[in-house]
């Protein structure tokens, strides 16, 4: 059930006065609501105090339900600020609307994209300092493993020296 905060139109010929009622969407415009919160009367000076009246508490509640205000009745909450102010798209016609729409759609999905793109360019920059590190690493590592293999050769050489003597005296023994 989709609920939409409206205005019912009501008063004389010529002389209006509209009620603002919660009603399910598909419901007559002067039709059944489900609770009148308020009453907007066009015919009292603009600033006379009961031109507009509302019961906010009421308003925050059907707000709270899922209740969407119709576009005059978003413009009286924003003037109340009890909602952000709609934008306004009088005289600018619905397909207007729309191109605004679809190109602020279209700039958000080329900011995404382009976080995206960042996000990917330091994943490779992390990827390569790391492999940076891991190179950096090994070279020192090789650096390492010839010093100690030399250290190792003339220990080597000196056993094998030392052997070889005594094979070699061994062998003139025999």
């Amino acid at each position: 059930m989709s609920l939409k905060i409206r205005l019912s139109r009501g008063g004389a010929k010529k002389r209006p006065m509209y009620r603002i009622v919660v009603a399910e969407s598909r419901s007559a415009r002067d039709g059944r609501f489900i609770e009148r919160i308020g009453l907007y009367q066009p015919m009292l000076p603009a600033d006379h105090p009961e031109r507009l009246t509302m019961n906010v508490d009421r308003i925050k509640y059907w707000l709270s339900q899922g209740a969407q205000p119709t576009d005059r009745v978003a413009v009286f909450l924003g003037n109340a600020e009890i909602i952000p102010m709609p934008e306004r798209t009088k005289g600018i016609g619905k397909q207007k609307v729309l191109e605004v729409e679809k190109a602020a759609k279209a700039a958000e999905a080329a900011a995404e994209a382009a976080e995206a793109e960042a996000a990917a360019a330091e994943a490779a920059a992390a990827e390569a300092a790391a492999a940076a590190e891991t190179a950096a690493a090994e070279a020192a590592a090789a650096a390492e493993a010839p010093a100690e293999a030399e250290a190792e050769a003339p220990a080597d050489d000196a056993e094998a020296a030392a052997e070889g003597g005594e094979g070699d005296a061994e062998e003139k023994s025999s």
